[in-house]
């Protein structure tokens, strides 16, 4: 299978390059898991003869406490001069989740067209899976997620605020164009896997969104007869990932749906400090995002203790998505490589290492 889940845009380095890096580390964790893969991105780099430029922004939950804003009105300008983007993770005690998410995460994913949400998910070794007796190779899929619509829509309202007759209206937003192209991406995505699709529905229950997404699944699926197809009500998906996980390979979802199911899917894979995700625009019109699944676990912030397995997986998404695939092999195999022999290992996989010296480990591993 291939680990790299079909990110990049060539398949080949292009030394002397080199590539302008957004890097926000954002809050809490973030922070500090984003130092060590920076570490190892600009080892893998230096070998293979290209260069990462970093410029770092601040922009953060801290950053909304002092000005308002998670942003600065021109960032998404400032943003799109860039190759790449490297976030670390946003969210701390004080500022709501909705005003992080929609105050930075959301808008950016919204401006650069990045509508597909990428998390490849597997039992890397030296890790415990949550459940008893898979292997490895059972344990292998990749969520590809809608990022740009459905359920996660600021259309709706709240009325009577605060009254017994207080009412909430949110509504979801499913386009043509929105569906059939996250759709096809999947069936693309397969073709150079397992050649499994498996679409996340719920058309018993949402009697207009869902049906309306399975008529367009089945109608790109005949596009795709070598690509075995699949839809499953996503409670029943939810069971299968736990039961029988196995028979998944690449899972295709709505916003929401592919949301959840992504922690599922890195929660029976090691966990979420394992996950690395890419916020992706497959025509390279805009930059695309990458970070970690998990959070900014204020409660660990600053004490270096932190895994920045994730992290340094989601760059490695990112060096293969510029093209430097090998690079970002490398990277894959090098943090298997200390994880296998589990000599540096962080509390969260039951050692006593420190993130700094996780990420050493790592950079030594690439040498």
């Amino acid at each position: 299978m291939n680990s790299q889940a079909g990110t990049s845009q060539a398949a080949t380095s292009q030394a002397g390059k080199s590539y302008r890096i957004a890097s926000i580390p954002g809050d809490g964790i973030g922070v500090d898991v984003t130092v060590e893969a920076r570490k190892v991105l600009d080892r893998a780099a230096a070998s293979h003869g290209f260069s990462l430029s970093w410029q770092e922004f601040d922009w953060s939950c801290e950053r909304y406490t002092k000005t308002g804003s998670m942003m600065p009105d021109d960032g998404i300008e400032q943003l799109s001069r860039f190759d790449g983007i490297f976030l670390g993770a946003v969210g701390f005690p004080g500022v709501p989740d909705h005003v992080s998410l929609w105050g930075l995460l959301i808008p950016v994913r919204r401006a650069f067209t990045q509508y597909v949400n990428l998390r490849p998910v597997r039992l890397l070794p030296g890790t415990t899976s949550a459940l008893a007796g898979r292997s490895a190779e059972e344990l292998e899929m990749v969520i590809v997620r809608e990022n740009s619509e459905g359920e996660y829509s600021e259309i709706g309202g709240r009325h009577n605020r605060g009254q017994a007759n207080e009412v909430v209206l949110q509504e979801s937003v499913f386009t043509r164009v929105g569906v059939e192209r996250i759709i096809r991406y999947a069936f693309e995505l397969a073709k150079t896997r397992t050649g499994r699709v498996c679409s996340a529905t719920k058309s018993n229950g949402l009697i207009h969104s869902m049906p309306f997404w399975d008529e367009i699944f089945a109608e790109i699926s005949a596009e795709y007869p070598d690509v075995h197809a699949e839809q499953c009500h996503v409670d029943a998906l939810a069971a299968r990932m736990v039961q029988a996980p196995d028979r998944l390979d690449v899972v295709v979802a709505s916003n929401l749906f592919g949301d959840i199911l992504s922690d599922l899917a890195a929660a029976v894979t090691g966990g979420l400090g394992m996950a690395p995700s890419g916020n992706i625009n497959p025509m390279g019109e805009f930059p695309s995002m990458f970070e970690a699944v998990h959070g900014s676990a204020p409660d660990i912030a600053g004490q270096g203790i932190a895994n920045p397995v994730a992290q340094i997986l989601a760059g490695a998404m990112m060096l293969d998505h510029l093209g430097e695939t090998v690079a970002a092999q490398d990277v894959h195999a090098a943090v298997e490589k200390v994880l296998e022999e589990g000599a540096v290992q962080t509390p969260d996989l039951g050692g006593k290492s420190t993130t700094a010296e996780l990420g050493s480990a790592v950079v030594a591993a690439l040498s």
